[in-house]
């Protein structure tokens, strides 16, 4: 792998990018973002020039899309005429099954392989990014066969996530889709629903303790960066919040009775487990 193109030079973009380099990556790192984007990315030395999409994807042996998941879809119509045969076309979106199935459709020369690293922060854009960000973090690679993984391509892909210090995990599109509604967007909109109760109450918002910090951090999320997660999962989503909603549910008739002993020791449980496994490095 000598060129790489990062489209979308932002948090997980740049911070591929840094990582590479962190792992002893020698090759050119291009960058495919705005003007503005770029300049700061050069600046930061997350990426060393940018291109437009067709240089990149000409010169490129790695190309990794880390742009919102609509404009993911959109950049994979246009990448077929200009891609090296022998390249791999990965993604970092949060949602795969749509992203797969466009790639499957569009990309006939080459090989593409989705990915969504398990890492972000609060804040977003080419400053927020980071060389540790994959550090200990799952990374979860989407086949539609094992047999996508053995290419030459993919195998020097996934040697450069063990590099980075990525725990790869393995799923199909249809499986991560389902289990990200869950484990990830789930916490979202259940932060931000908090945060709506509590902003719709008459109660004294003066008085709060660190819980409730924890509990609404994730609301401070940008909604850019839901919208399209939210619309190309929303069948899954919704069976989560409904899952979510049944347990709540569930509490509010069990609060005061004896029963809830047994909620929280069932909460507390999965809890520990999480908090237990070898790659958590704190919320998420």
């Amino acid at each position: 792998m000598e060129t790489v193109a990062i489209f979308g030079v932002g948090l997980i973009g740049g911070s591929f990018a840094l990582a590479l380099r962190c792992a002893g990556f020698k090759g050119a790192i291009l960058g495919v973002s705005s003007p503005p984007t770029i300049e700061r990315a050069i600046a930061l030395r997350v990426i060393d020039a940018g291109a437009d999409e067709e240089t990149a994807t000409r010169q490129a042996d790695l190309l990794y899309l880390a742009q919102p998941i609509h404009e993911i879809l959109n950049c994979l119509t246009r990448l077929d005429p200009w891609v090296k045969p022998g390249a791999l076309v990965t993604d970092a979106g949060s949602t795969k099954t749509a992203v797969t199935q466009q790639a499957t459709r569009y990309l006939q020369r080459c090989q593409f392989l989705g990915g969504h690293p398990l890492a972000g922060k609060e804040t977003t854009g080419v400053s927020s990014a980071e060389p540790q960000l994959f550090t200990g973090r799952k990374y979860v690679v989407t086949p539609l066969s094992p047999a996508e993984l053995t290419t030459p391509a993919a195998t020097n892909f996934l040697a450069w996530l063990h590099k980075i210090g990525a725990v790869r995990v393995i799923l199909n599109p249809a499986e991560h889709d389902r289990t990200v509604a869950h484990t990830s967007h789930l916490p979202q909109l259940a932060a931000t629903a908090l945060a709506m109760a509590l902003r719709n109450s008459e109660v004294n918002l003066d008085v709060f303790g660190p819980g409730l910090l924890d509990m609404t951090r994730l609301a401070m999320s940008p909604f850019g960066v839901w919208k399209d997660i939210l619309q190309t999962n929303s069948s899954e989503v919704q069976r989560a919040l409904l899952s979510y909603i049944a347990v709540l549910q569930h509490i509010a008739e069990m609060v005061g009775s004896p029963d809830m002993q047994n909620q929280f020791d069932q909460g507390a449980d999965l809890a520990r487990q999480l908090r237990g496994s070898r790659t958590f490095r704190g919320a998420e």
